[in-house]
């Protein structure tokens, strides 16, 4: 069935998939656009948000690759104010490292540029503010790529919504607590207060709550990855001005340039994270799954588990030897919906009118930003190619293959693991 461009659409979800849509949705000329979310955006605890996030088109994936070059003259354009071009670097501990391969290979077949590291150490040559002790370790080098300012992205996205006639809800009138059904139709959502918002189409853009709200651990799961922050004095943030995003591929740590104005340093991890196992009511049946804390914001302890904290702290000793006792400002855990091979699920439900998903940033979405919603809104409409609909595809529940999310092969490190009651009785 067709959405009439006056139908009424709730999407649940104020992050970049959820905003990006409403903001392409009403372009395209639907009038009734409605944004939910439990905070207002940019969220304390989305996987959206925060001071940076990478932008690359290194991808072993050329559909990926080629979208990422496509937002990338966004970035270089409309969100200028909110994009730092200061490179990017991809280390590895082991030679021919396959998703390095892979993705090189790409790069070069769109015609892009790059710098081999067959001595890791030689990027010093290219960045000699670069502190970091890469000994015995290979990679290349990206000159275009950097970082955006996350938070102030969608902040910037957002209010391009309002302006644009986009209703967004936070709150306690924006908290989705379950999905309103009439039969094998959603019609709307149910609240935390017990109120209720009906809509003639639920896109749902809540990452990794999705699966609070649908069964669909087959599809995707949740799981938190590690960052942490340094205050740094201006003179140190000065001498590592013009250092590129870097990223041991073996360990997943990867880092920063400070960010300018408060001189913050920030490294996290793209691993395979940490698990939670939380019963929560799903669509009526009871469920033990993986999850971020519904009630409460996922930011606001500082608490990481204590081999999570050991690997931020070897990646800083790694790429900032000067910093290696330096006590962190703050560290949480950032959520990420993961799917079995890291990629994103845009589909229409299989089973269940007049729900839309919009979900599984699998830890590489973000950098989408300025086109993203133009490929949801294609998905949506039913226009976009046959390989990318199947590609994100949403599968029907099953309850028999739950698998790893083992995500595109860029993440390094341990494996999931997941955190004993008391670890999670403190995040």
């Amino acid at each position: 069935m067709t959405t009439a461009k006056t139908d009424s659409i709730l999407i649940v979800g104020a992050g970049v998939f959820g905003l990006s849509t409403a903001l392409e949705l009403n372009k395209r000329g639907y009038t009734d656009i409605t944004v939910v979310d439990r905070f207002v955006p940019p969220s304390a605890d989305g996987s959206s948000v925060d001071i940076s996030r990478i932008i690359r088109a290194d991808y072993a994936d050329p559909i990926y690759s080629q979208m990422a070059r496509e937002a990338y003259n966004g970035w270089t354009t409309e969100y200028k104010d909110q994009y730092f071009e200061s490179g990017f670097a991809l280390f590895s501990e082991t030679p021919k490292n396959a998703y390095m391969e892979k993705s090189k290979a790409v790069i070069r077949a769109a015609g892009g540029k790059l710098d081999d590291l067959d001595d890791a150490m030689e990027i010093r040559k290219l960045y000699p503010s670069v502190q970091a002790d890469l000994s015995g370790m290979n990679g290349y080098h990206n000159p275009k790529g950097g970082w955006a300012d996350a938070a102030g992205s969608i902040q910037k996205l957002a209010s391009k919504c309002t302006v644009a006639g986009v209703s967004i809800i936070a709150g306690p009138r924006g908290t989705v607590v379950s999905l309103r059904r009439a039969g094998s139709r959603v019609v709307g959502v149910n609240l935390v207060g017990g109120q209720v918002l009906l809509a003639s189409q639920v896109i749902l853009s809540t990452g990794a709550w999705t699966n609070r709200l649908l069964n669909m651990g087959h599809a995707a799961s949740s799981s938190g990855q590690p960052v942490g922050f340094i205050q740094l004095t201006e003179e140190e943030a000065l001498e590592m001005r013009k250092i590129p995003v870097m990223i041991n591929m073996s360990t997943g740590v990867f880092s920063f340039p400070p960010t300018p104005d408060t001189n913050v340093l920030k490294l996290a991890r793209h691993g395979y994270g940490y698990a939670t196992d939380m019963t929560v009511n799903v669509d009526g049946v009871q469920k033990s799954l993986s999850s971020p804390k519904f009630e409460t914001s996922n930011a606001a302890t500082g608490y990481l588990p204590d081999d999570a904290d050991e690997s931020l702290r070897k990646g800083l000793r790694q790429f900032f030897p000067k910093l290696a006792d330096r006590p962190w400002m703050n560290r949480r855990l950032c959520w990420y919906t993961d799917t079995p091979n890291g990629d994103f699920i845009i589909d229409h439900h299989p089973t269940i009118q007049g729900l839309f998903m919009a979900t599984g940033g699998a830890g590489h979405g973000f950098k989408f930003l300025p086109i993203l919603g133009q490929y949801i809104a294609d998905c949506f409409e039913n226009k976009a190619p046959e390989d990318l609909r199947q590609k994100w595809r949403m599968n029907a529940p099953r309850d028999d293959s739950k698998g790893p999310m083992a995500g595109d092969g860029s993440r390094g490190g341990p494996p999931l693991r997941k955190l004993s009651p008391l670890e999670q009785a403190k995040l």
